[in-house]
C-alpha cells in the first residue's frame, strides 16, 4: 500500500491510449493509480477491440463509465479517411453488435458515387482470378500497388491468391507473416512428398529425418550418405530400405513409423495423389510433432488442412510440386524474403492490418465458417468480436472496397462444399452495396 501511495502521488494525471486493447491487469493497475485523484483519460475504440486471443479484455472499455460514474464520454464520429459510401457500410456492419458504444461515423470527404462492391464467385480460384484482374485494372487507372490491400481472416485464406498473383507476375508482400508455402510446417510436410517424388533430393531427406528426436544436422548428413550410397532406380520400397539403416537410439522408436509412412504414401515406390499423401503424413507423424513443438498448433493444423484441400486439384505429384515451386523458395531452402519491388500488393490478415489504410481494399472469403470463423458461430461474444474484425477490415479502405465470397470450396474428404455468404454481408442493406457479376467465358 505504501508503494501504491507513492506512485499515486507521483502520477496525478493518467492518460491511456488504445484502451480497448488493455488486459485486466493493466486496467486494474490504472484504477489503483487513479483511486484517490481519479484524474483518468482513456482513449479507445470499442468497435476495434479484436485481440481477446491475446489477453485483451473488451469489458475494460465497455464498463469504464460504470467504474467512473462521473466520467464524461466524448464520441469522435468524424472520419477523415474514407468516402461516405464506405462509412455507410461500416456503420451498418457494426450495428448488430449488442455490446458497444453506439456511434455513427460521418465523412469529411466528398462522395465518389462509387458504392462498395459485393462480388459472388464460384470458388476460391475464381475469387483469386477476379482480385488479380481488378488489381491490374486499378494499376492501369494509376492506383499504386502499394496502396492496394487484400485482407482475410486467416493466413491460409490467401493460398489461391498467392498462386494467382505469382502466375500473373504481380509483386506482393505479406504483411501478416511469411508466405504460406514458406512456413516451416508447410515445408516440413511437403519434404516427404518431394522425397518420394525424387529420392535423390538431399534437402528434402534431411528436413524430413530431422523431425525425429535425436537427429540433427550431422546425423542427418550421415544418414543421407548411407541412403545415397544405396540408391538404385527404380525404388519400389522406401520402408524396407529405411529400416535397414542404423539410426540413433533416440530415433529408433519413431524410425519404423517414418518408414511405414513412406510406404503408405508411395506404395511400390509410386506416389499417391498429393492430397492423400498430405493427409497420411499429418495423421501418421506430423500432427503429434506439431502438438509438441508449436504453441499455435491449431492455426498450423488449419494451414495443413488447407494444404490438403489445395492439393486436391492436382492428381500428379510432379504437377503439384511444380506449382509450389512457382511461389516458394523451398528448393533452395533459403531464408524467405519479401519482394524487392518498389511496388507490391499488400496481403494481410485483418488483425495485422489494424491501424493501416489503403486506397483500395479487398476483403476475401466472406463466408460463414471462414469469416466469421467456425469457432465463433455459436458464441455471442466471439461472434461480436468477429463482427468488430469485419468492421476493422472495412474501415481500412479510403476510396474503394470489394467484398468477395466464393459460393463453393474444396473440403478435405467432402469434395465441393456449398458456402453460405457471411452473415455479416446479410446485415448490410442492399442499397449500400453494388452487386457485381463476373463474366465467365
Amino acid at each position: 500500500e505504501r508503494i501504491a501511495e507513492f506512485y499515486r502521488r507521483q502520477f496525478q494525471f493518467i492518460l491511456v491510449d488504445e484502451y480497448q486493447d488493455t488486459n485486466k491487469i493493466q486496467a486494474d493497475l490504472v484504477d489503483l493509480l487513479a483511486r484517490d485523484h481519479r484524474n483518468v483519460m482513456v482513449v479507445g475504440d470499442d468497435a476495434q477491440s479484436i485481440y481477446s486471443w491475446r489477453g485483451a479484455n473488451f469489458q475494460n472499455i465497455l464498463e469504464f463509465p460504470k467504474r467512473y460514474p462521473d466520467a464524461q464520454v466524448f464520441k469522435i464520429e468524424m472520419n477523415y479517411r474514407s468516402v461516405p459510401e464506405i462509412l455507410q457500410v461500416a456503420n451498418a456492419a457494426i450495428a448488430a453488435n449488442v455490446q458497444q458504444f453506439r456511434k455513427h461515423l460521418s465523412a469529411t470527404r466528398e462522395s465518389k458515387a462509387l458504392k462498395p462492391a459485393l462480388v459472388a464467385l464460384n470458388d476460391g480460384a475464381e475469387q483469386a482470378q477476379f482480385v488479380t484482374q481488378r488489381i491490374l485494372e486499378l494499376r492501369d487507372e494509376n492506383v499504386d500497388l502499394n496502396d492496394i490491400a487484400v485482407l482475410y481472416r486467416a493466413h491460409y485464406h490467401a493460398v489461391e491468391l498467392q498462386l494467382e498473383l505469382s502466375r500473373r507476375g504481380i509483386p506482393y508482400q505479406i504483411t501478416s507473416g511469411i508466405r504460406f508455402f514458406e512456413q516451416a510446417h508447410i515445408k516440413d510436410v511437403t519434404s516427404f512428398i518431394r522425397f518420394v517424388a525424387n529420392p535423390r533430393d538431399e534437402v528434402a531427406f534431411n528436413r524430413m529425418v530431422k523431425l525425429l528426436p535425436g537427429i540433427g544436422n550431422r546425423t542427418a548428413e550421415n544418414l543421407w550418405q548411407a541412403w545415397a550410397a544405396g540408391i538404385t532406380d527404380p525404388i519400389d520400397n522406401f520402408g524396407e530400405r529405411l529400416q535397414a539403416m542404423h539410426v540413433p537410439a533416440k530415433s529408433k522408436t519413431l524410425w519404423p513409423q517414418l518408414a511405414h509412412t513412406l510406404d503408405e504414401i508411395a506404395p511400390g515406390g509410386q506416389p499417391n495423389p498429393p492430397s492423400e499423401m498430405i493427409t497420411s503424413i499429418v495423421e501418421a507423424i506430423y500432427d503429434d510433432y506439431a502438438k509438441v513443438n508449436f504453441t499455435n498448433y491449431e492455426l498450423r493444423r488449419e494451414d495443413l488442412d488447407q494444404l490438403a484441400v489445395f492439393a486436391r486439384q492436382f492428381k500428379d505429384v510432379h504437377e503439384f510440386l511444380s506449382q509450389l515451386a512457382l511461389i516458394s523458395n523451398v528448393d533452395a531452402e533459403a531464408t524467405p524474403v519479401q519482394t524487392g519491388d518498389k511496388e507490391a500488393i499488400n496481403l494481410s490478415t485483418v488483425h495485422q492490418a489494424k491501424g493501416l489504410e489503403f486506397h483500395t481494399v479487398f476483403v476475401i472469403w466472406l463466408t460463414d465458417g471462414m469469416f466469421p470463423s467456425s469457432r465463433s458461430l455459436n458464441a455471442r461474444d466471439a461472434l461480436e468480436e468477429e463482427r468488430r474484425l469485419f468492421y476493422v477490415a472495412i474501415t481500412r479502405a479510403r476510396d474503394e472496397l470489394y467484398l468477395t465470397y466464393p459460393q463453393m470450396r474444396l473440403s478435405g474428404g467432402y469434395g465441393d462444399v456449398f458456402q453460405r455468404p457471411s452473415r455479416f454481408l446479410q446485415e448490410i442493406p442492399n442499397d449500400l452495396v453494388e452487386d457485381w457479376q463476373v463474366r465467365r467465358s
